[in-house]
């Protein structure tokens, strides 16, 4: 059997500058795990070279590890059978926060997240709400000038990414963290990206503001209707692009609802 080999990040290059928030998107296989990956210091690249901070992650992992945040939305960093706040006071001495500092961030990030009520859960009882908060939490503690969150969102009902998306703004506001947000949620984007970089086989195709990427591919959706009794004789709703099988395209102008 002949091997293929597949660039899985291809002549990626970009620069973020500090107190950025940037959406990382793409379909899925397009590279942005990996990437994100390579960042954090969890995968090599096979050639290239990365940096973050000045530092090239896999070589120096203790030094970046405690320069950055990571969240997995699929993964968790919390241990299954401790309460939350066990997690996090083990997250403290790992990353040998000081005392005050530890129970100032903690206090805060319990009140914004409003993680109160479930602190002396065990995480395995959490909901995947509550725990993404946790996780989210447990990646700030020691203070890191960087997060990476790679879909912290994915699966959360409305009022879990709505406290999730109003933390991520604050905490990006107020103490300039740098965030690259990598997303299939495009509420996410609209509501907290400034830069969108988009992915597709491992390669750029576009790097730039929310702004600029709405208005050059972002001013028409489609609905599609299955319509399996369609009389065409008969419709007088919004007009037709085209029809396949018993489903119907609107392909009518949108207002763009981006931040202008």
């Amino acid at each position: 059997m002949q091997k293929e080999t597949i660039n899985v990040v291809d002549h990626v290059t970009f620069t973020v500058r500090k107190g950025d928030f940037v959406g990382y998107i793409g379909p899925n296989g397009a590279g942005k795990s990996t990437t994100i990956k390579m960042l954090s210091g969890v995968l090599v690249p096979t050639s290239g070279t990365v940096h973050v901070k000045g530092l090239e992650p896999y070589k120096n992992r203790k030094q970046h590890a405690g320069n950055i945040g990571v969240v997995f939305g699929q993964r968790t960093q919390l241990w299954w059978d401790l309460p939350l706040i066990e997690s996090f006071k083990l997250l403290g001495k790992i990353y040998n926060v000081p005392k005050e500092r530890f129970q100032h961030n903690l206090e805060m990030f319990t009140e914004i997240l409003d993680m109160s009520s479930f602190l002396s859960t065990p995480v395995r009882q959490l909901s995947l709400g509550q725990r993404m908060r946790g996780d989210i939490a447990a990646a700030l503690l020691h203070e890191p000038e960087i997060l990476f969150l790679d879909e912290p969102t994915i699966g959360l009902d409305i009022l879990a990414k709505e406290k999730i998306q109003s933390f991520l703004q604050k905490i990006n506001k107020e103490k300039e963290i740098t965030i690259i947000l990598t997303t299939h949620n495009m509420d996410d984007i609209e509501k907290l990206c400034r830069r969108v970089i988009f992915i597709d086989k491992g390669q750029i195709l576009f790097d730039g503001s929310t702004v600029v990427m709405t208005a050059e591919f972002g001013g028409f959706r489609y609905l599609v209707v299955d319509a399996p009794n369609w009389d065409e004789a008969a419709w007088n709703g919004p007009s037709v692009e085209r029809r396949e099988d018993n489903q119907l395209f609107d392909g009518s102008k949108t207002t763009s609802r981006w931040p202008p």
